[in-house]
């Protein structure tokens, strides 16, 4: 029982588990609304093939679904996966335009041929639009990889760090929802701003299983005056990495900062630069002894993949902080002035610029992806943040 009760709990997959179990229910629910006129039989089969599916799903949890996995090649698993956690998506977006369906007035008898027709023309596109908007944010706005530029303006910048240019890439995700050549289109994208710095802030890969050698070759394209940087994100935790990424970024030119601090110069300004390992939401407080890293008098700027850090690096009297992390929510719609996306219920700082405390902090979208191969409202991004004294 012990044994049991560790893996439920210790694994991460644990989450996985309980979401695509909520989607079996609800698929359920909504599967037995739509037969409630069919029969009792009708009914039960699709309980029976809910509670076979659930099993199916304990069983596979419980014996780690990565035992059978790797016995498949890495796309093969890596899109098992994703697509069934897609298709999960789908339907919750299903059955959320089934219970709008029931506000869409229906067409009546007495109503006029125009009226019936419009109405019926109404339901059928309200129920395409999980198709349509999946369909988009999987083989459309997924790979339409875009330049941001943003001001960054820092009062009492050094005169020596105005119009600084730096490039930062996050969230990379190199797996089979992400090629190499992908990311190379990337770097390239990075390398045409001719930076002064570039900053790589985390997930370079997903799991273990994906090729972090063929993604540090790419990365080690990278070009800018003062060099490459980078911090660890929660991905390289995961995998079990971030020493190695670290060594072997540092034979490619990358240099990965772990609770470290390089003074980068720009003729006779200094630029006070610090990164951090990824900080677990569990144990706070965040950047322990990070004050260390700061340089009384200078410019300090902070690299961490967790934005929700901010408030205590302003604290700590870091200027700016360099983030990734919310993948700028990936799945995002606006309803009623509301940004919908699951990041929002883990930080407030999802995407773009936010200033509080006389310091800034700056979240990228990224390039990647996690758990679907899904982007809706956040397109991936290498930014060009433009440090400007005002």
């Amino acid at each position: 029982m012990k044994t049991v009760l560790s893996v439920l709990f210790s694994s991460r997959y644990l989450p996985d588990f309980l979401v695509l179990s909520l989607v079996g229910v609800l698929q359920t629910m909504f599967a037995a609304d739509l037969l409630r006129g069919v029969g009792k039989k009708a009914r039960a089969a699709v309980i029976v093939a809910w509670a076979v599916s659930a099993v199916v799903l304990a069983f596979g949890f419980l014996l780690r679904f990565a035992r059978v996995a790797r016995h498949f090649p890495l796309w093969f698993s890596g899109w098992g996966r994703g697509l069934a956690m897609l298709w999960g998506f789908f339907s919750v977006m299903m059955i959320v335009v089934y219970v709008v369906s029931h506000v869409v007035p229906k067409a009546k008898p007495e109503d006029g041929v125009g009226r019936r027709r419009f109405l019926k023309a109404a339901r059928a596109a309200l129920f395409g639009v999980p198709a349509v908007a999946v369909g988009y944010g999987t083989f459309i706005q997924r790979f339409q990889l875009r330049l941001r530029e943003q001001r960054v303006e820092i009062p009492g910048l050094p005169e020596g760090l105005h119009g600084i240019r730096i490039a930062q890439l996050t969230d990379l995700h190199v797996s089979p929802f992400l090629s190499v050549k992908e990311l190379a289109r990337a770097v390239e994208m990075a390398n045409e701003t001719k930076p002064h710095l570039t900053l790589v802030t985390g997930d370079l890969i997903s799991t273990g299983n994906d090729p972090l050698d063929d993604c540090l070759d790419a990365l080690a394209k990278l070009k800018s005056d003062a060099g490459v940087y980078g911090c660890m994100g929660n991905h390289e935790i995961y995998a079990d990495s971030e020493a190695y990424t670290q060594v072997e970024g540092a034979k490619r030119g990358m240099r990965f900062l772990r609770q470290e601090r390089e003074m980068v110069r720009f003729g006779s300004a200094g630029l006070n630069l610090a990164g951090v390992d990824y900080q677990l939401m569990h144990r706070r407080p965040y950047l322990r002894g990070a004050e260390k890293l700061v340089a009384p008098g200078a410019f300090n700027l902070l690299m961490s993949h967790n934005p929700d850090v901010f408030p205590v690096a302003a604290q700590k009297g870091f200027q700016l902080v360099v983030a990734g992390h919310t993948h700028g929510g990936q799945v995002r719609v606006e309803i009623l002035r509301q940004d919908l996306n699951v990041a929002r219920f883990f930080t407030p700082y999802v995407d773009g610029m936010y200033r509080e405390a006389g310091a800034s902090i700056f979240v990228s979208r990224g390039i990647g992806t996690i758990a679907i191969p899904t982007r809706l409202g956040a397109p991936p991004e290498v930014a060009l943040l433009t440090l400007c004294r005002i």
